[in-house]
């Protein structure tokens, strides 16, 4: 990924290369794609772990993802590896790498609400489930109007994707009304 990013972006600091690797190389991303890929059904656990809902874990998950990368490398060698990995990565990439803010949707909202509102976003965040599959669920206001909301595995996510839609709602229609949020942002339920 970092070679990826050096050679595809050269016109970023190393500061924001390693923001925009971090945004998508990270425990939170490969757990959601390892959901998105429906691979928790395939895994093989032990009967605690498949009884504790070990197949729904981020960090089962991850590790999970991780390994099918790994195995797509061994048998097919690195360029088999780089296209999957681009393949799965490549929205989230574009998308980090558009600038300030990239991915980082609490930053940008609250710097477009800071400039255009004169005020900055408050969130309250709750959760359901059990311990092993944990969802939040985010609400964000801005001036005390409901904004946006999103859910996601970590009260992070669930706030990110809050923020995108609340975002997206601000710089397409100007206020807190519904906008619908693309596919590509990779935020949102499961992202």
């Amino acid at each position: 990924m970092t070679d990826y990013l050096f050679q595809t972006f050269p016109n970023l600091a190393e500061g924001e290369l390693a923001k925009v690797r971090a945004s998508v190389v990270n425990a939170g991303v490969l757990a959601d794609l390892a959901a998105e890929l429906d691979i928790g059904p395939a895994l093989s656990l032990g009967k605690g772990e498949d009884a504790s809902g070990g197949r729904e874990k981020p960090s089962i998950l991850s590790d999970a993802m991780e390994a099918v990368i790994g195995a797509v490398y061994l048998d097919g060698g690195w360029h088999a590896a780089q296209d999957l990995v681009l393949r799965l990565l490549g929205d989230r990439i574009a998308e980090a790498a558009t600038g300030p803010g990239g991915q980082d949707y609490k930053t940008r909202l609250q710097e477009l609400a800071a400039q255009r509102l004169d005020t900055l976003p408050r969130y309250e965040v709750r959760e359901d489930g059990p311990d092993h599959a944990k969802r939040f669920f985010a609400t964000v206001y801005i001036d005390d109007e409901e904004c946006g909301t999103g859910e996601g595995r970590s009260k992070k996510q669930a706030e990110q994707a809050a923020a995108a839609q609340a975002w997206r709602s601000l710089t397409t229609t100007g206020d807190c009304g519904d906008a619908e949020l693309p596919d590509e942002a990779g935020v949102g339920a499961g992202a």
